[in-house]
């Protein structure tokens, strides 16, 4: 059987490519765990498309080096003109520096060619052109990972091209507070284009909670355990934290080569203590505030002169850029005052190595070191602590690490945690590392060695792509159950016609009023009438003494009763919270103990947002709160939604048991649990003893334009649908009876659950508007009249 295809979509191929003819290339592989653990997914075909690390021009160039490549499973990329505002402007000077929190930076002041905008324009053409490339060589059935903050746009365009491709996205950079990502102008476009993906994974929880925040205050969507859920959609959202390959520096370090190397080594530093470091020479890695702290513990520890060295390799990264020109020209500084300070003849303390270096020393380094020092100020990850931790085998050397990395929730029950911006912490934990003793020492290294041993590249690679095809395929059997969404109406009155029992569980504003486009308003909120056309049909269906009917609605008893109160039949007002048959009583069906205190800090927060948004209103209950802005001017609207739910979750609910549940122009906030379907079994165990119900209920037809959590309603009655046999309370007295029989005796082909006016949803159909639901009720009752 021939293994399913994956187009992993990154900005650089894993292969470095040169010119060394007019139709010949050579190529350098590129270092990194990323490469590995994808070509090492043995389940999948994999082929890689990116940029190959050079512009090439003429045809005869691309022709050759795409031949070559595909020998090595890659595609490129050509990106031509477009690149350097692409990737050194758009993804490096504005994508970049906010991802790290080192915020926007201004723009171009001498080139009036070079603009935010016209940054974005190549950002946006990149995109496309990465897009026609996945589209030229996908096919039916392959999986697409995208990579990195250089394709977010990409799976908007893959999901707009064909709707049912697999789509993943993987950041490998921190991803910024909602505050800090606010500032980017293109902020919006980019979030909604991720959320298109079938999966987004981040290296770490905090990474995945602003992200998630930043969809709810940027674009209002609701969030839950799961991810982002809009209009029905959900895009989950799921932590994925990388590794390395770790028998790769296991094994190096016991080579004879490397062995050599460990003992050259610690002849050349003399008997003296190791500290390491090892980063790119980037501003987020924080060496010069390595080097103010290493500084620190000399002054104020000098017994430890002459005794301790600190060897800082710092991989130069984009040469000929100022910034970065300006931090090696500080850590210069830094090292050249330190050992005038602290050195000798015989030996200075600091090392700084502008260079990489081999991989078989960096093991051996490694592998002697006996602390290895971490200080970025803002890391995805930071793979160097694992790699260190792999091939200490004998010095159980000491990691002191940022808590500013991604690893630090990985790896900081082993390490030493620091705030790398307090250097007198740092110095204190670099002493505390040198006097650790060597069972403290082995203990934390026996933590940190097997989490680096367990959470291998490979195995980050294979979680994700279980968790995408697991999404996928569910998405995959949901879409073939959904194929035939459009309501069977046929079998619809059918099915009500052979039946002995029937409810009808029917939804309130969108459902039995009027299409919300037509809906009159008034100066505090929506006049909430019936839909002219449905006064006597519904009252002609709720005569026949088969059919029991509930309107379940999120409003007010007095609007229900206003509207509902010539009917025979059962009104369940504020989400089923109150219930009464109209030739009843209201009955309170709050459950005991639910702690309202936070009703009036919303409300409050609710009143101030209706006073600064014309045509918005306040929907009060005793259990819920709902803010309106249905009538309001759309943008304005939605962006003091935004603001709103910042002060909601900043203040009255930040420690209240409560959901939010994010409208398409409203923001409801009710208690938790506080759902119509988590009503349905008291309705329905009040409704049976009521009615001494003995022939049990064998038609269903819920109908209703429910939001978020709401949608519980539909799954409710969802059978095994052989019997259904449930004890249900009633509160017909002091002492509530209990009802315990066959009551719900459905079968599949008995049960309707239908959604108004969207098909992203929990219910097994669909009507686009509340005049099918007139059209269908009509139908209802002719038969009834037959």
């Amino acid at each position: 059987m021939a293994r399913p295809r994956l187009l992993v979509v990154s900005m650089s191929l894993p292969v470095t490519a040169k010119r060394t003819g007019e139709e010949s290339w050579s190529f350098t592989m590129s270092p990194g765990g990323l490469v590995s653990a994808l070509l090492g997914l043995k389940e999948f075909e994999t082929k890689w498309i990116g940029w190959p690390g050079v512009d090439v021009h003429d045809a005869i160039g691309k022709k050759t080096l795409s031949i070559t490549l595909a020998e090595k499973g890659c595609i490129p990329v050509f990106l031509e003109e477009v690149c350097d505002q692409y990737y050194n402007g758009y993804c490096n000077n504005i994508l970049w520096p906010i991802f790290h929190y080192l915020g926007t930076p201004p723009e171009y002041r001498n080139d009036a060619t070079i603009t935010y905008q016209s940054q974005y324009e190549a950002y946006k053409k990149a995109n496309q052109i990465f897009f026609d490339v996945v589209k030229e060589h996908y096919e039916e059935g392959d999986v697409v990972w995208c990579h990195d903050y250089h394709v977010m746009l990409l799976p908007q365009y893959l999901k707009e091209y064909n709707s049912k491709m697999k789509v993943g996205w993987f950041l490998h950079t921190p991803f910024p507070s909602s505050e800090m990502y606010k500032t980017l102008p293109s902020r919006s476009d980019l979030l909604r284009s991720v959320l298109t993906a079938d999966l987004v994974g981040f290296h770490t929880y905090d990474f995945a909670r602003h992200f998630l925040n930043a969809c709810m205050c940027i674009l209002g969507v609701e969030a839950t355990s799961e991810g982002i859920v809009d209009q029905g959609k959900v895009t989950r959202v799921a932590v994925f934290p990388i590794g390395i390959e770790p028998e790769r520096f296991i094994n190096t370090s016991e080579l004879s080569e490397v062995v050599q190397y460990m003992k050259k080594f610690k002849n050349d530093f003399g008997g003296r203590k190791l500290i390491l470091g090892v980063d790119r020479l980037d501003t987020i890695k924080g060496i010069p505030q390595k080097y103010q702290a290493f500084e620190k513990f000399l002054e104020e520890n000098a017994e430890w002169r002459g005794k301790v060295m600190l060897l800082q390799i710092a991989v130069p990264t984009r040469n000929g850029i100022g910034e970065y020109q300006k931090i090696k020209d500080q850590c210069h500084y830094h090292v050249g005052r330190i050992n005038g300070r602290f050195g000798s003849i015989s030996s200075v303390p600091i090392i700084h190595l502008d260079c990489s270096i081999d991989f078989n020393q960096l093991c051996a380094l490694y592998a002697i070191t006996d602390v290895l020092l971490v200080t970025s100020l803002r890391d995805g990850m930071n793979l160097v602590s694992s790699e260190f931790i792999a091939c200490q085998k004998a010095e159980k050397g000491v990691l002191i690490l940022s808590e500013f990395a991604g690893a630090g929730q990985s790896l900081g029950a082993g390490a030493i945690l620091v705030n790398p911006w307090n250097i007198k912490e740092v110095s204190s934990a670099i002493g505390e590392a040198l006097n650790m003793s060597h069972e403290e020492k082995e203990r934390k290294h026996k933590i940190n060695f097997q989490y680096v041993k367990t959470h291998s590249t490979q195995q980050w690679a294979d979680d994700f792509m279980n968790k995408l095809i697991e999404i996928t395929t569910s998405a995959e059997l949901g879409a073939g159950l959904a194929a035939t969404l459009e309501l069977p109406e046929h079998d619809v009155i059918q099915q009500y016609s052979k039946s002995n029992n029937r409810l009808l569980i029917l939804g309130f504003y969108g459902t039995l009023t009027q299409p919300m486009k037509n809906q009159e308003r008034r100066g505090d909120g929506m006049n909430l009438e019936l839909h002219p056309q449905l006064k006597e049909r519904l009252k002609e269906l709720c005569s026949d003494p088969k059919t029991t009917v509930v309107v379940l609605s999120r409003s007010e008893k007095c609007i229900l009763d206003k509207n509902f109160g010539e009917y025979n039949m059962w009104l369940a007002a504020e989400n089923g919270m109150f219930l009464r048959h109209t030739s009843g009583e209201w009955v309170t069906r709050i459950p005991e103990h639910m702690n309202l205190e936070w009703i009036d800090g919303v409300k409050h927060v609710f009143k101030y947002f209706t006073e600064r948004t014309p045509g918005s209103y306040l929907e009060t209950s005793e259990a819920s709160l709902v803010w309106n802005y249905e009538n309001a001017d759309a943008e304005f609207g939605r962006a003091q939604a935004r603001d709103m739910l910042q002060h909601l979750w900043a203040g009255p609910i930040s420690n209240a048991s409560v959901d939010v549940v994010r409208g398409g122009q409203s923001v409801e906030v009710h208690a938790v649990g506080v759902t119509k379907g988590s009503a349905m079994e008291r309705i329905l165990g009040e409704i049976v003893h009521n009615k001494s119900m003995a022939t049990p209920i064998d038609y269903v037809l819920c109908i209703g334009c429910f939001l978020g959590k709401d949608e519980d309603v539909y799954t409710f009655f969802e059978p095994e649908l052989t019997k259904k046999a449930k004890s249900l309370s009633s509160s017909g007295s002091d002492s509530p009876k209990k009802v315990s029989s066959t009551i719900v005796d459905l079968k599949g082909e008995n049960y309707f659950s239908v959604a108004i006016g969207q098909t992203h949803t929990k219910a097994r159909y669909f009507l686009d508007s509340s005049d099918d639901v007139v059209k269908l009720i009509g139908k209802l009752c002719t038969h009834n009249n037959a």
